[in-house]
């Protein structure tokens, strides 16, 4: 959108949570993107936002920002969000913290920021023969495999081939476009006792942003350290590119909660020198008070039940 305070652009989806019932919900992934220091421009911007979802028939919208919160912008932003009646979401879709490593220095910099253990890691998988190769689109039915024998592993969902098929062929083919500010890389680290990859991740790429978006490894050869180098050459590449920022995404919403499940994730990415970024998260701003509430109470046990039925 554009107005006289400015420009700011944002995508706006929408969902029946329940196919059965006619319940909308709405949501702006990653966004809006505007200067969250112009009020002018945030208050019209979110007033859109507001306008959009009445109109779609949406019962609560859902937005959530890409800012730090703990910044000046962020705390402009927190406070408009919450002038205007919005309220931080019990439902945080994306990971509402992350991690960043700096990609300005030169690779003895960002080897040294590692922790002496992360870099011991890395040498001993090169000693021990493992290398890394960038996959092509050949590669991808591979890497699905081993991305699902790691949501097995653990825990986590796992969507058909082709839901990930689409993102990943779209990203490695803007790669190879010149002048593309987007792009991709899928990284394969392979063991010289076995013919499948042990370990793959997913670069995504856009400007001067990299994100570690998808992992995978296989329990073959891990202590043989696969994912460390994967994860040096990931960060190499990355600065190859001309990226200045590496994403890790996802970090412990509460660096002190020993229950967090991503706990043990931010110890792996923290070793490689990688730095915490609390984000303001994901806000919801609800067009009718008793729908929204309805949905984020009664939603969970109708999803529960219909899971059972399907048994």
């Amino acid at each position: 959108m554009q107005s006289a305070d400015g420009v700011a652009a944002f995508q706006f989806l929408t969902r029946q949570p329940i196919p059965a019932l006619p319940l909308r919900i709405g949501y702006a992934p990653k966004g809006p993107a505007l200067d969250w220091t112009n009020l002018d421009l945030v208050d019209a911007t979110l007033a859109a936002i507001e306008l959009h979802a009445r109109r779609s028939g949406c019962l609560f919208v859902k937005i959530d920002p890409d800012i730090r919160e703990d910044t000046t912008t962020g705390r402009l932003a927190l406070h408009a969000l919450q002038r205007r009646g919005w309220q931080f979401s019990a439902e945080q879709i994306q990971f509402k913290n992350t991690a960043i490593t700096d990609l300005t220095g030169d690779e003895d910099a960002l080897l040294a920021a590692m922790k002496s253990k992360w870099r011991y890691n890395i040498r001993l998988a090169e000693k021990r023969g493992v290398t890394v190769r960038l996959g092509e689109e050949s590669d991808l039915p591979a890497f699905y495999a081993l991305y699902a024998e790691t949501g097995a592993r653990d825990g986590f969902l796992i969507r058909p081939a082709d839901y990930y098929l689409t993102t990943w062929q779209a990203f490695l083919r803007a790669q190879t476009e010149a002048g593309n500010p987007a792009g991709g890389a899928l990284l394969l680290a392979e063991h010289p006792d076995d013919p499948l990859p042990v370990a793959g991740i997913f670069l995504l790429r856009y400007g001067a942003t990299a994100w570690y978006f998808y992992g995978a490894s296989s329990e073959r050869h891990r202590r043989d350290m696969p994912n460390h180098l994967l994860q040096w050459e990931a960060l190499r590449w990355a600065r190859a590119q001309g990226c200045t920022t590496y994403d890790w995404w996802g970090a412990p919403t509460a660096l002190d909660d020993p229950n967090d499940r991503l706990q043990g994730v931010w110890q792996f990415k923290q070793g490689f020198g990688a730095e915490f970024r609390p984000n303001i998260g994901a806000w919801d701003f609800a067009v009718s008070s008793a729908g929204y509430h309805l949905l984020a109470q009664g939603i969970p046990l109708a999803q529960a039940l219909l899971r059972r039925l399907r048994r």
